[in-house]
């Protein structure tokens, strides 16, 4: 009897494969939500460098004006 136990084939049983396939789906959806949160954290960094850029643009803007304004001032 024993070795009938040693080469059958282990039992699959339903609430067993249920509980496979949920965790798969929960794997993927992970994995998704992982890819999801990787492409809002490369549009994030551009948007930031878009902001720094124009922060930089105007605050260059400005001091060229004030420059220009003592280049009038002391002739």
């Amino acid at each position: 009897m024993t070795d009938m136990r040693r080469t059958a084939e282990p039992f699959a049983c339903a609430p067993a494969l249920r509980l496979e396939a949920h965790e798969r789906i929960s794997r993927l959806q992970m994995d998704a939500l992982n890819a999801r949160y990787d492409q809002l954290e490369k549009i994030l960094e551009r948007l930031e460098r878009r902001v720094w850029l124009t922060v930089y643009g105007v605050a260059g803007a400005i001091l060229v004006q004030v420059f220009q304004g003592f280049m009038n001032a002391a002739p």
